[in-house]
This record gives C-alpha cells, structure tokens and sequence, in this order.
C-alpha cells in the first residue's frame, strides 16, 4: 500500500531470505510452523492504520452504551455455555479490516475473544531479521506489560492457566508457547481440569485465573469430557470472560450504525430473500475460522434452515475487497485484525494480524496452494 516501500522489498526478496523467516520462527518455537505464512509483511500508511484503531473502538463503544444491545446481547449466550460473575467489558477485543475500492476500512468481523497476542511479537521479529525491515510496528513500547497486566492481572503466575482444548494439537500452538514462555503461564488441557469445590486445580496446583482460549462449541463438536461445568459458580477469575466470545461476535453485526459496517440483517429480520444472491454472505453465528459461511448462498440454502434457527443466521451484504499488495505472483487483498485489551479505563490497541490472501475468504484453508498469501505482519511509515 505504500508503493516505494513494495518496490524496495520486491527487488531485494530472495527464496533465501524466505527460508531464513521460517527458520527464524522454527528455531525460536522448536519446531516448523504451522500455517502457511506469507513472503511478505504489509507496509500500512501511518493514517489508516490509526484509522481502523478508531473505528473499532468507536463500535464496541457504541455497544456497550446501547441498553437493548446489553439486555439482546444477554439473552444470546447459549443456556449450556453462560458463566457466572460476567464481566461488565470484554477484555480483549479483535476488529477484522479489509479495504474496499476506496481504501476505506470495512469491518468483516469482531470479536470479544483473545488471539495471538504472544505469536505476533515473534512473527515481527522474523521479519524484521531475516528481511532486514527497519519500519515501525503497531505496538507500544509497554506492550510485554500490557499483557502480562491483561492475562496474568494481580495473580502469581503459577497459579494462571492458559486454556485451550488439545493444546498441543493446535495450529496456534506456537503463541500458546510464546505466552507461557514469557508470562510464566501453564498451558492446560481442558479436559484435564479437575474441580474441588468451588475451586479448579491442575496437575496439584490450584487455578486463580484463566486465559480463556477454549471455543466452546468446539468442545461441544468434539465431545469433550469435562471436570467441571462452565455454569458452575467458581472461586477464579477469567482473562477474557467466555460469555463475551457469544456476545460481542457475528451477532454483533447487525446492532451497529458505523461507517466501516456492511448491510447486515439477521436471517430471521430477512422478509425478502434478495434476488441478488451473489452479492451477499451467509454466515451462522456462532462459528470459527470460516465454519458453515456461504459466499454467494443459494435460495435452497436459505429455505432450508428451518425457522427456529434463523435467528442464529446472519444475511450481509458482501465486501468487494480490494488487492492492494502488489506480489510477484499478482495482487492480492489484505484483511487487518487490530487486538485491543482494555486497562480498566479503556479499551487500547496494541497490535495487529495480518492475514493475506487471494482465495475466497481470507483463512489459511482457503488459500491453499498459493504463494505470497497467509499469516503476516504489518508496518508502518515513518
């Protein structure tokens, strides 16, 4: 986006180079990685990445200033998965960019979920070393401190867990590891959580406080056995409360009056089915990584969910993203995840993903045999 930048990193790239990032990465985390990541970091004008900062603190704001949205909200978290002692805020935040023809931010998602807060230091890293990039990031100085604030808050460490189901299966494993390298924090299983009273324990030590990585309808898809009941009122704390994963998600878009947001509808608000199909994106709500949605959804696909469930569907008008970094194997689109945690007065960026790609949808399973596409870091001018 920033075309003498892409020039003066196009004409010093080398297959060499690429391999010493990866290497960088497996060297640091012990083994290779675990997802496609691209040949190139994006190169963001100062303003604009400022300007989706902005916007997605403007729509959580909006929010949680909106009653309705509150009480709705509420009353989305699903009966089996709503904890006790909520959070009157999500913690983390994360809100999904992409550029439309007049590279003006779009939102395609937002979520009151953690991501790889640890991962995107050593992924900046790599690229700052093996392509010898001088450019600033998107970070605070005090960033290590945020964190630790966010996820580790007054607790000794010892006694915080990150928790994840099958951790070491996972294909963000590598921040799992990160995080518990640098904050102290064990990663734990979540079927290996044992409850006694009030009070969770791991592996004889006691649980004061999780970092709550689990989804829990994965848990529910995979049929996980758990010690202990997620509505259980339990003596912990939790660094990012689960109910937020349902409360500010896809079921947040309709709510919104912003700018950057697209026409979004729940399905069961849809009196219409539009006769330009092609132009919309079927989504369900609760989902991850791109589960169920439907580009370009048929009527037969929207006839066939059934009344009841519609309203855990959402219809939204599609985003024409467009390709702005300019590769050797074409342009391709860019999708900017901005990660917020609040302090307790507000909610504060301190980083991004960056994510690339020119398949269908942005995710990794989607671009699939390319190159110059996946996981990336963003920087910026001077």
């Amino acid at each position: 986006m920033i075309p003498s930048y892409r020039r003066q990193f196009n004409g010093a790239w080398s297959p060499e180079k690429y391999r010493r990032f990866l290497e960088i990465i497996e060297q640091r985390c012990g083994e290779p990685v675990q997802f496609r990541h691209s040949e190139t970091p994006c190169f963001f004008p100062r303003e604009l990445i400022h300007r989706m900062a902005r916007y997605g603190r403007e729509m959580s704001e909006q929010l949680l200033a909106d009653p309705q949205y509150q009480r709705d909200s509420a009353e989305a978290v699903p009966a089996r998965w709503r904890v006790p002692n909520e959070a009157p805020r999500p913690l983390f935040v994360q809100a999904d960019f992409g550029l439309d023809e007049n590279l003006n931010p779009q939102l395609v998602e937002i979520q009151g979920f953690p991501s790889l807060y640890a991962y995107q230091v050593l992924l900046t890293e790599a690229y700052r070393e093996a392509y010898n990039v001088e450019l600033p990031v998107f970070m605070p100085d005090d960033y290590m401190a945020e964190l630790r604030r966010a996820i580790v808050g007054d607790c000794d460490p010892e006694n915080v867990v990150l928790l994840e189901i099958d951790p070491w299966h996972q294909k963000t494993r590598h921040d799992f590891l990160l995080t518990e390298r640098w904050l102290g924090v064990r990663t734990v299983d979540i079927a290996s959580v044992r409850k006694e009273g009030r009070r969770l324990w791991h592996d004889g030590k006691p649980i004061h406080r999780i970092y709550n990585r689990t989804i829990v309808d994965e848990a529910e898809r995979r049929g996980i056995h758990l010690g202990f009941d997620f509505r259980d009122d339990l003596d912990v704390e939790w660094a990012g409360h689960p109910n937020w994963f349902f409360r500010l998600s896809k079921f947040s878009l309709p709510w919104f009056e912003h700018v950057s947001v697209p026409q979004t509808k729940f399905l069961s608000d849809v009196e219409e089915i539009p006769v330009n199909l092609d132009d919309y994106v079927l989504k369900p709500l609760y989902s991850f990584a791109g589960l169920g949605v439907k580009i370009g959804p048929s009527p037969e696909e929207i006839e066939a969910i059934p009344d009841r469930e519609r309203a855990d569907w959402i219809l939204q008008k599609k985003m024409d993203f467009v390709a702005t970094v300019d590769t050797p194997s074409g342009l391709t689109k860019v999708e900017t995840r901005i990660m917020y945690a609040h302090d307790g007065n507000q909610l504060k960026p301190l980083t991004t993903v960056i994510r690339t790609g020119r398949g269908k949808m942005m995710g990794v399973d989607f671009n699939k045999d390319l190159d110059w596409v996946g996981a990336s870091a963003g920087f910026f001018e001077r």
